[in-house]
């Protein structure tokens, strides 16, 4: 599948191979009939305990987790492992320098379930693959880096009425009537990350709503979203292009200032061409309904 614009997806069947996460191969092969015990196959604990705990969680699309919800499903996600979804750092995917298809760079998706109220998905980025900066408005994301190293930056809007902002309100007056998709924004995270590693989670309006991805090796990261994008209830995904706060600032002591390091003017963009995803079938441990 392929995300589009506005959250459509497309089926792209010439790319389930692409990451080949599955441990080993279903050899299908004609033998003598007979009766035999079909095995039942186990959904590791912390895996099932992830889904019982959005469930519990996200009761409506409406929904932002209370406190203890977020505790909870940290701590379960924490404890997570790549074996628990089929990932191994043994794959060819995640050894740096050998997984590059030179004719696919694109970040690859696969969604392990999908409701009204949440989704789990796994994204797969190969060497110097990017997430562009975007948005989750009215969501709550959950991220775990299961394997690899990334670059994360993100940003969240600078409400106006935020009596710390000490900008200088003319320039921020005629910027935004020169570009009404320029907004000013406050850098929340430059980092590196390298799993394991913590959870992090971002919500509706804090904890740097629109964040960017850059892997330096090759990674998988599940996110757990709640709710969904989805263009027809008002939650369609935008693109930004961020510039340093002093390239429309008149401001010469704050430019000079550790300020000029925290806000950002971000530029509403159309859908870049990097955005691009290819779906792939999941082909982990079952997660959903356990079924009696």
């Amino acid at each position: 599948m392929e995300l589009e614009q506005g959250g459509r997806e497309r089926i792209v069947h010439n790319h389930v191979s692409k990451v080949g996460y599955v441990n080993g191969v279903i050899n299908k092969r004609k033998k003598p009939y007979r009766r035999v015990k079909r095995s039942v196959i186990r959904v590791p604990r912390a895996l099932q305990e992830l889904f019982v705990s959005c469930k519990d969680t996200f009761k409506s699309p409406a929904t932002i987790p209370s406190p203890h919800h977020v505790q909870t499903l940290c701590r379960i996600l924490d404890d997570i492992k790549p074996e628990d979804v089929g990932l191994s750092r043994d794959l060819q995917f995640f050894k740096p320098g050998k997984n590059i298809i030179k004719e696919n760079q694109r970040v690859t998706y696969t969604t392990m379930y999908k409701c009204d109220n949440f989704s789990l998905c796994i994204f797969f980025l190969p060497e110097s693959g990017v997430i562009p900066l975007h948005n989750h408005p009215g969501m709550t994301v959950f991220s775990k880096l299961l394997l690899g190293k990334m670059h994360i930056k993100s940003y969240d809007w600078v409400d106006e009425l935020e009596a710390e902002v000490e900008v200088e309100a003319e320039a921020s007056n005629n910027l935004m009537q020169q570009n009404s998709k320029v907004r000013l924004a406050k850098l929340k995270a430059n980092r590196v990350l390298t799993a394991p590693c913590d959870t992090s989670v971002l919500y509706p309006t804090r904890g740097g709503n629109m964040h960017e991805f850059t892997a330096i090796t090759p990674c998988a990261v599940l996110d757990v979203i709640g709710p969904p994008y989805s263009k027809q209830h008002g939650r369609d995904c935008s693109y930004y292009k961020d510039h340093p706060y002093a390239a429309f600032s008149t401001n010469e002591e704050m430019d000079k200032g550790k300020e000029a390091n925290v806000y950002w003017w971000l530029e509403e963009i159309e859908v870049p061409e990097n955005s691009q995803m290819d779906g792939i079938e999941y082909l982990g441990p079952p997660i959903g309904e356990p079924s009696f």
